[in-house]
This record gives structure tokens, C-alpha cells and sequence, in this order.
């Protein structure tokens, strides 16, 4: 049987038994051809001619040809299943594609915003019960570099207003004490003002609430700062990452101090920071002008 004709005796298989989505299908069925296709180039036929070298050899055209890691990686996966079927139908006795490992696709590194957007979000004033407690949610983010669930754990004890501090619990249960600016800390005690009028119940302790006077969860906080950036003239997706990798991406550039940033963040090993943050050309290029001292990039451009 052809390896055509075995493909397709896979993907009835998994139609009929398996009962995997028209969807699914497809991208067997896709990733399967690409595959055929290879095999076709190698004049390999059988199941039984491919070896984990052919495999090999399908991921590197596959990466050359512009691929992804996880586009290679959902194909191989493919690949594996295809196999395990020939194995147990007695069509096939090795699976070649066990074991061989996708190339590591860079991370995506979330947008930051500029330092004039977050002037342009965090600069209007609404001075409503939501509108207050919005504010002073964006600003503490920004302030403070804050995860999403560090953000929600807080209680209103976390902030300590005459030293201008947070304390939060980040991953793996750690504390850190955090500064907060001027502009957050005024948010802050502007939202306590009124915090009161939706909190029935004195023993809650959360920081931030909802109309009903419960903790906020993370849905509410998403979308909330959604609409603020909406309101404020912002019309992209942000969203709490985005602001703590905006705080992590201006405080860097402007003091070039990764250590401290990587305190900061909560990072335990420097090289997440070093991932997480960016410095754009322009900035590297005037830290390069200023500090090497054979750069003599401005002198060099003017003689030419």
C-alpha cells in the first residue's frame, strides 16, 4: 500500500473513531501531504524506508523553508500519531519521528507602550467610583511593574502610602517590596476615598473590588483597562502584561540598569529579564556612541 494510500486510511481512522473535528482533519490531512510531499522528493514509498535521518531531514527543509517552531512541532506531532497507527495495524514496526525535537521558536515578546501613550492613557481624570478605582489600577501596573495576580492579591495594608512601598506575593509564594510613584500614589488614596461605597463588608481586606464589594478577579481587570485605553484614545489591545513590560521597557532604557530591573520584576535568573526587556536601536546605538571608546561613530559619519 502506498504511503497515499496509507495516509488516507489514517485520516478515516481518525474521523471515524477518534471522531476529531472537520477542522483537526484538515491539518492532519495538511501537515501529512507537506510530509508526502518529502517523501515523493526522496523517492521514499514505504513506511518502512523512513528513518529517523529522513525525519531529520523533513524538519531541517521544513525550518529552511521558513517554518516555526510550533508549526514544526504541531507536524511532528502528526508524524508521531501517524506512525503509532502504522505500528498497531502491522503496517509499520518503528516510529522514526519519536523522540526528534522542534527547533525553539523565539519568544514573543508583548508590545510596550511608548512613554507618551502611557501619558496619553494615565493622563484624563474621571472622577466616578469606576473611574477612580480604574486609575489607580493602571498606575499601580505601571508604577510598579505588577503581574496580573500580584495586582488582584493585593489588600489595603499591601501599601505602606509614608515610605511610598508595595509589598506583593509574586511566583512560587516570594515577597518583594516595591516602590511606588507620585502619580500612583495619589490614584491610590484618591480610590480609597470612596472604596467604601460598594464594600458592605468591613473584613474584606482586597484592595480593589467590584460594585458587589468582592476581591476583583482577572477578567474584570482585562477588561476594564481595555476600556480605559479605549476611552483615552488608545484603540489597541491593552492588557496588564503590557504595561508591566512598558514599565520594565522605558525604566531600562533610561537607566541601562538590568539588575535592578530584574529586582524589580521579581525575575529569578537575569537572562528572563534580559528576554523579557528590550532596548531599541536608536538607544543602543547612543549608549555604543557615548561609552566605547573607540566608537567614533559621529566623527567617522561627518569625514564621509
Amino acid at each position: 500500500m502506498s504511503l497515499a494510500a496509507l495516509t488516507d486510511r489514517f485520516i478515516e481512522y481518525l474521523r471515524s473513531a477518534k471522531r476529531l473535528s472537520p477542522h483537526t482533519l484538515s491539518s492532519y490531512r495538511r501537515d501529512l501531504d507537506q510530509f508526502l510531499a518529502f517523501c515523493n522528493a526522496q523517492q521514499l514509498t514505504a513506511p518502512d524506508q523512513i528513518d529517523v535521518a529522513a525525519i531529520r531531514q523533513f524538519v531541517g527543509q521544513r525550518r529552511s523553508g521558513g517554518a516555526g517552531g510550533r508549526t514544526i512541532q504541531r507536524q511532528l506531532s502528526a508524524l508521531r500519531t501517524f506512525f503509532t497507527f502504522l505500528n498497531r495495524e502491522k503496517l509499520c514496526d518503528n516510529n522514526p519521528a519519536v523522540g526528534i525535537q522542534a527547533p525553539k521558536s523565539p519568544k514573543r515578546l508583548p508590545k510596550a507602550l511608548s512613554p507618551e501613550d502611557m501619558a496619553q492613557m494615565l493622563g484624563g481624570t474621571d472622577d466616578s467610583w469606576l473611574g477612580l478605582r480604574d486609575q489607580a489600577m493602571a498606575e499601580l501596573f505601571y508604577s510598579s511593574g505588577l503581574r496580573l495576580a500580584e495586582l488582584i492579591s493585593l489588600d489595603v495594608r499591601s501599601i505602606e502610602f509614608g515610605a511610598a512601598l508595595v509589598t506583593v506575593t509574586g511566583k512560587g509564594q516570594k515577597s518583594r517590596t516595591l516602590p511606588i510613584g507620585r502619580m500612583a500614589i495619589i490614584a491610590v488614596r484618591n480610590w480609597l476615598k470612596v472604596r467604601s461605597l460598594h464594600c458592605a463588608d468591613s473584613s474584606e481586606q482586597a484592595l480593589f473590588i467590584s460594585q458587589r464589594g468582592r476581591r476583583l478577579g482577572s477578567g474584570s481587570i482585562q477588561q476594564r483597562l481595555r476600556k480605559l485605553a479605549q476611552e483615552r484614545g488608545l484603540y489597541q489591545h491593552v492588557h496588564p502584561h503590557m504595561l508591566r513590560h512598558s514599565f520594565a521597557s522605558h525604566l531600562l532604557e533610561s537607566s541601562s540598569d538590568l539588575r535592578a530591573v530584574q529586582e524589580l520584576l521579581g525575575h529569578a535568573n537575569l537572562s528572563t529579564t534580559q528576554v523579557y526587556t528590550h532596548l531599541d536601536f536608536q538607544h543602543l546605538s547612543k549608549v555604543y556612541d557615548k561609552a566605547h571608546p573607540r566608537a567614533n561613530r559621529k566623527g567617522r559619519k561627518d569625514k564621509e
